[in-house]
């Protein structure tokens, strides 16, 4: 089956000579980052793809409760019946440093059985963070990228119309507390794990500021000594952000997606020596029943006899050899000239690492 895909074969061939990156691009800073946001609301002014009433009672009961809120009152024995109305849970992220009055963008998404929220505006929404208290009040028109069209038996739908996107859709109400500002070393968080990159940021922070003002505690973290004064720290960060790194080159992996049959091989995969011989063997079996029928007034019965043709068909794949040390290219060059398809390369892999020639980590997803 896998034959029917392509051999998507990505590179990632690094060059050979050492690039730097800045600190900015490789690290965090501790107690800087955004904070999630949830909320729940309604969705008004829909073209007949609302919530189906009967199904979630819960729409009816929140629109009564915001009519109540506002001063109107539906009576208990009134049963809503709308279309254009869909409860839709809001989500979005606080920045960091965020404001009272700023605004952030918001995504909202239908939790009942509305078909599309195109056309829909939110009405006013608190957005809580996990502490429960509302640090955003939301509201506006739903930006949506999906379209669903129904007639008669007939239907399509592009993307996803039940969710969309409201830009800007969301007043930031309260700030959360941060310490940034508070004495302390500055910490730096690598994105991304490695001694040896950690070492190096070390010594490049140490290189620019003339002194052992940074120590690495561990893989991740490097605390660099900082000013208890706000303005200074901010100073102090504005320039480790842009100093140099070359980082480490990362471990040796190969990526296998067995689903849709792509191969990512890193650069510093390695080969030990090995000799790969690759075939398959198909079995086809036709069957073609014959009908037999007896002459004329011979008071004979017709009957089907079966008749099965087996055929076996083996492809011939040459046989190709690994040199000790062999690198990225070749192993491509290799399996390119042999016309491997995602399966067979999957396999070679596979059996290269029970035989220990395969010097790298190999990751089916």
């Amino acid at each position: 089956m896998f034959r029917r895909f392509s051999l998507f074969l990505l590179l990632a061939l690094a060059t050979h000579c050492a690039w730097a990156e800045r600190i900015k691009d490789l690290a965090t800073i501790a107690g800087v980052r955004g904070n999630q946001l949830v909320g729940y609301g309604l969705v008004v002014g829909l073209t007949n793809t609302g919530d189906q009433t009967t199904q979630t009672p819960f729409t009816v009961k929140s629109l009564k409760s915001m009519l109540s809120n506002l001063g109107v009152t539906v009576p208990p024995e009134v049963n809503l019946q709308l279309k254009n109305v869909a409860a839709v849970s809001v989500q979005a992220e606080l920045p960091p440093f965020a404001k009272p009055g700023q605004t952030i963008d918001v995504t909202v998404s239908s939790i009942g059985n509305a078909k599309s929220l195109r056309g829909g505006s939110l009405l006013m929404a608190p957005l809580k963070g996990v502490d429960g208290v509302v640090y955003a009040i939301a509201q506006g028109n739903v930006v949506v990228g999906g379209l669903g069209v129904e007639a008669g038996a007939s239907k399509i739908t592009v993307n996803v119309p039940s969710a969309g996107r409201i830009p800007n859709g969301a007043t930031v109400e309260r700030q959360v507390p941060d310490t940034f500002g508070k004495e302390g070393p500055i910490v730096l968080h690598l994105r991304q794990a490695d001694f040896t990159t950690a070492e190096r940021m070390v010594e490049a922070i140490n290189k620019a500021f003339g002194g052992e003002v940074a120590q690495a505690v561990d893989a991740t973290s490097i605390q660099v000594r900082g000013p208890a004064d706000r303005n200074q720290r901010v100073s102090l960060i504005a320039v480790l952000e842009n100093i140099d790194v070359v980082p480490a080159q990362t471990a040796a992996k190969v990526i296998v997606n067995s689903r849709t049959g792509t191969v990512v091989i890193g650069q510093n995969v390695k080969v030990g020596p090995a000799a790969v011989s690759h075939g398959n063997l198909t079995v086809t079996i036709a069957s073609n029943p014959i009908v037999s029928q007896p002459p004329p007034l011979s008071g004979g019965q017709t009957v089907v006899v079966p008749n099965a043709n087996i055929s076996v068909n083996q492809e011939k794949k040459p046989m190709f050899l690994f040199d000790p040390g062999i690198a990225l290219d070749d192993i491509v060059r290799a399996v390119n000239q042999v016309g491997a398809s995602p399966s067979d390369l999957v396999a070679i892999l596979e059996a290269l690492k029970a035989a220990g020639a395969l010097k790298a980590e190999l990751i089916v997803i």
